[in-house]
């Protein structure tokens, strides 16, 4: 029988927020506790909608547990940074019935700091609305203090000390509908992020002040689309919308005003068509899109400032075509055009010029950058024999900007990959690359030779040599055993760079084993390494240089085991342990080598659980987490450690949590 389940459409806000809460991962983070477990296979495929009947199906899981945590940076790995009693709620649960309506309700802890919800209802190929929720809280540090209160845009200096915490909280709500009909879709969302804590930041007054710079501010966004349809082709025509709302003015002293500018409100939109077409064994498609960005805030007055309010706008204008061909059954062909352009219209004026404080009786206009770049790129794939595929391209990127010291720069790369599928127990894949980077004339013009070195080159300008290769294999040996190797290496070298970055390189591996030992236990294991090595030169006089040497080290180590089977079939053990280890060393030659301060940091998290079914449909779970983490970095110094100097005080880390919960889940069938 047909299956009646329907096919939800992600949209733009469920894609964003399943993004950001996938785990414990919720932003881009290369910290020691984010190691690569996604080929770790540690349990069997379950398909928890392979079925058409109708009402309800699903699981619903209620958790109270308790922390005991002393360093609030533990609830990133945690999941809440309460110390104490803590609960959450937790559901996949769907209704459907015969006639096509279904409702799904899906929800990761709600209760937690971070967490996340969805509600999905709808007609099967007919409507459907979405409402999503989101909360993420990103950690830095705990009790943090500070002499400087905030009120209402001015830091006033106190004898009593303000306690605060480095973090970052953003709660997000949108709603989404779609329509669906036999040659047309249409779709609507809207979503709104509230963003508040503190981070860290700096002010002169003369003296440097580390200050907790509050956040409080909001981001709108706006989707809409309709889509049109044929047999062979679909377009799209949508719109895009953000406005940011920065609810914190700028900052003052009572001795000295607007010491530190706010992050301006903002907006830009944009509108796009795209679609595709297929004939035979080609297909095409392509996108344009046309776009504004704009920021009309009042600017700080001082003397020698001809604006009262800065007009800033950037139009934008970026299309992209592409075409891939089967030519026949060994040989495919494709190619790709892209481009974007960015325009800058923001007002312009003539500035009087400061030196050290004072004037310097001249006066130089501010200058709107513009960037322009154009990619293209071919590649074809061929199937050499039965087994062996062999995949290459050309790909070639020009970028123009005004006023930069170099203009033009042409980035060409070459790249070829092997895929060799011959054998029964063994799949590999190799990669090589190799690119170039050259352009205009670089120089230091009027723009930039009062600033800068004239022989500095900055590495993204600056002509750059790169040699990249990779192999991937995967073996399996076996029925009940799977092993994944990667290994890469790659090295980027700027020869005709006197002051800047020389050198860079960057390899590492990764090991993934999954071991199926019997129908009752599972268990894997892994072990990931990154070494990234760097050179750059300095230099504050002609003619005379400093080097530095930065060598930056990572490793992660990771096993489980999962044991079912137990108390005829009613009880589930197991267990998982992680590795990471994270170091920075940096040496800096004058006319003696010279250590730097480094980056150090470590972490062992370990759990356990037990997993008993009370019945078909209920179960009990209790689970233990451990965390022990460590870090040290030499930029991290008391708060009087250097004189005329005021920190936030040392926010290393250094501590001991435990999380233990007790979950009841009812399965609906």
């Amino acid at each position: 029988m047909e299956s009646k389940i329907m096919s939800f459409r992600i949209n733009l806000i469920t894609v964003s927020i399943l993004v950001a809460v996938s785990g414990h991962s919720f932003a881009a983070n290369f910290g020691v506790s984010n190691a690569n477990t996604s080929n770790v296979k540690t349990r069997n495929y379950e398909c928890n909608r392979c079925s058409d009947n109708a009402g309800y199906s699903g699981n619903l899981d209620v958790a109270l547990g308790y922390n005991d945590i002393d360093d609030m940076h533990a609830g990133n790995a945690l999941g809440t940074s309460e110390d104490g009693a803590i609960g959450s709620l937790s559901s996949d649960i769907l209704f459907q019935n015969k006639s096509g309506y279904q409702a799904k309700i899906t929800a990761h802890q709600l209760g937690f700091d971070n967490s996340f919800a969805s509600l999905q209802i709808g007609d099967s190929g007919l409507y459907e609305v979405v409402l999503d929720y989101a909360a993420i809280k990103t950690i830095k540090a705990g009790d943090v203090n500070s002499q400087l209160w905030h009120n209402d845009g001015m830091l006033t200096p106190s004898t009593d000390v303000n306690t605060f915490n480095l973090a970052l909280e953003r709660e997000k709500l949108g709603v989404g509908v779609v329509f669906n009909q036999d040659v047309y879709n249409s779709f609507i969302s809207y979503s709104q992020e509230e963003k508040t804590g503190h981070s860290s930041s700096s002010i002169v007054t003369p003296s440097p002040i580390n200050i907790g710079l509050p956040i409080n501010a909001t981001t709108s966004q706006w989707d809409a689309g309709i889509g049109l349809n044929g047999y062979n082709w679909m377009s799209e025509l949508s719109y895009s919308g953000s406005i940011y709302n920065n609810k914190i003015s700028d900052l003052s002293l009572p001795y000295l005003n607007d010491v530190y500018a706010a992050s301006p409100d903002s907006q830009a939109h944009q509108i796009s068509l795209s679609g595709n077409y297929r004939f035979d064994q080609t297909v095409m498609s392509g996108r344009v899109a046309t776009g504004r960005m704009i920021q009309d805030e009042n600017l700080i007055q001082m003397s020698g400032n001809p604006l009262q309010s800065w007009d800033g706008q950037v139009n934008t204008t970026d299309g992209r075509f592409a075409v891939t061909s089967m030519m026949n059954n060994r040989l495919r062909l494709g190619g790709n055009i892209d481009y974007n352009k960015r325009d800058n219209q923001s007002s312009t004026a003539e500035f009087a010029q400061y030196n050290f404080n004072s004037l310097t009786g001249a006066f130089k206009q501010n200058t709107p950058l513009d960037y322009e770049r154009k990619n293209y790129g071919i590649n074809a794939s061929y199937r050499i024999a039965s087994g062996y595929r062999l995949q290459a391209g050309y790909d070639s990127k020009e970028i123009t900007r005004n006023y930069s010291e170099r203009e033009t720069t042409q980035d060409d790369t070459l790249w070829a990959k092997l895929n060799i599928r011959k054998f029964e127990m063994f799949n590999i894949n190799v990669k090589s690359e190799y690119a170039s980077r050259d352009g205009s004339k670089y120089e230091s013009d009027i723009l930039t030779a009062s600033e800068e070195n004239a022989v500095l080159r900055k590495y993204y300008l600056a002509d750059r040599i790169r040699n990249a290769y990779e192999l991937k294999l995967t073996h399996t040996p076996n029925d009940w055993m799977n092993v994944d190797i990667t290994s890469r290496y790659a090295k980027d070298e700027y020869k005709d760079t006197d002051v800047g970055l020389l050198d860079s390189e960057n390899y590492g591996y990764d090991i993934n084993i999954s071991i199926h030992i019997n129908d009752h236990v599972d268990t894997y294991g892994f072990i990931g390494q990154q070494w990234i090595n760097s050179s750059q030169a300095g230099s504050q006089v002609s003619n005379s240089y400093w080097y530095s040497d930065i060598e930056d080290e990572f490793i992660n180590i990771g096993a489980g085991i999962n044991y079912s089977g137990l108390m005829q079939d009613k009880l589930i053990i197991g267990m998982d342990y992680l590795f990471a280890n994270s170091t920075s060393n940096t040496n800096v030659s004058v006319d003696d080598s010279r250590p730097y301060g480094d980056y150090y940091s470590y972490n062992h998290s370990a759990s356990v659980y037990a997993d008993y079914a009370l019945n078909p449909q209920m179960a009990l779970k209790l689970s233990y987490q451990y965390e022990r983490y460590y870090d040290t970095d030499a930029a991290s110094i008391g708060i009087v450690s250097i004189l005329g100097l005021i920190t936030l005080q040392d926010i290393n880390h250094d501590y001991n949590a435990h999380q233990v919960m007790l979950s009841f889940s009812y399965k609906l069938h």
